[in-house]
C-alpha cells in the first residue's frame, strides 16, 4: 500500500510544477573560480558573448583587480582553455568607476609603449613626445610641443646642431654649440676624413682633404 500511495503522489505532479522545477534548476550555476553555487542569474558574467564561462561577477571583478595591479592591459578570460580577452566596455557596468578608469590608463600606457616615443630631455619639461610619422622613420631634429625646445629624437639629448649623434661628445662648451649652430645655418659640410667643416665657394663639387 505504501508503494502504491508513493507512486500516486508522483503521478499527481502537474506539468506546471515540473516546468517550475526545471526553470529553478537552470537559474543556478557553479562559478568555476570560487566553486560556489550561484542562484541569481543576473550575477553570471557575460563577456560580450565572446565566451560564456560560468563565472560570477564578484570573482571576475577581483580577477580584473589582480591583473591591473600587475599592469596587465589585455586581460585574458579566466578559463584555462579559453583564448578570448575580456571586453573592457562590456565590463564597465559591472566594475567601479575607479577600476574602469585604471583599466583605461593601463590600456593607454600599453598602446604608447608600442609606439616610437621619447621624453623631452629638458629637465623642466620631460613631456612625452611620440613620433607620429611612424613607419620606422629616422626622425632626428624635432621640437618639443610643450617647451618648444629642439632636441634629437635619436640620441635623446638637446639638439646638437652641426654634429652627428656619435659626435656629441666633442661638444665641450658654448663655443662649440655656437659653432654647430652656425655650421648648420651655413650648411657647411664635414670632411668624412678629418671631420673639419668645409664650404665650397666655387668650382666643381670635388674637394680634396688637406
Amino acid at each position: 500500500m505504501g508503494n502504491v500511495n508513493k507512486k500516486s503522489q508522483q503521478d499527481s505532479t502537474t506539468p506546471q510544477q515540473l516546468e517550475h522545477q526545471d526553470s529553478s534548476s537552470s537559474s543556478t550555476f557553479t562559478c568555476e573560480i570560487c566553486i560556489e553555487p550561484i542562484t541569481l542569474p543576473n550575477t553570471k558574467f557575460n563577456n560580450n558573448n565572446l565566451c560564456t564561462h560560468p563565472f560570477c561577477t564578484d570573482c571576475i571583478i577581483k580577477y580584473i583587480q589582480v591583473k591591473l595591479q600587475d599592469n596587465v592591459s589585455y586581460i585574458k578570460c579566466a578559463a584555462l582553455d579559453c583564448h578570448h580577452y575580456l571586453d573592457a566596455l562590456s565590463c564597465r557596468p559591472k566594475v567601479t568607476h575607479q577600476l574602469f578608469d585604471k583599466w583605461c590608463d593601463v590600456l593607454c600606457d600599453s598602446a604608447v609603449l608600442e609606439l616610437d616615443r621619447v621624453y623631452c630631455p629638458n629637465r623642466e619639461c620631460s613631456a612625452l613626445v611620440i613620433n607620429e610619422c611612424g613607419g620606422g622613420s629616422k626622425l632626428k631634429r624635432c621640437v618639443c610641443p610643450n617647451c618648444k625646445k629642439p632636441f634629437c629624437f635619436q640620441c635623446k639629448v638637446s639638439w646638437h646642431a652641426g654634429y652627428r649623434c656619435n659626435e656629441i661628445g666633442e661638444i665641450r662648451d658654448q663655443n662649440d654649440v655656437a659653432f654647430g649652430v652656425l655650421s648648420e645655418r651655413k650648411k657647411w659640410m664635414r670632411c668624412p676624413r678629418c671631420r673639419h667643416c668645409v664650404e665650397r665657394a666655387k668650382g666643381c663639387s670635388m674637394i680634396r682633404c688637406r
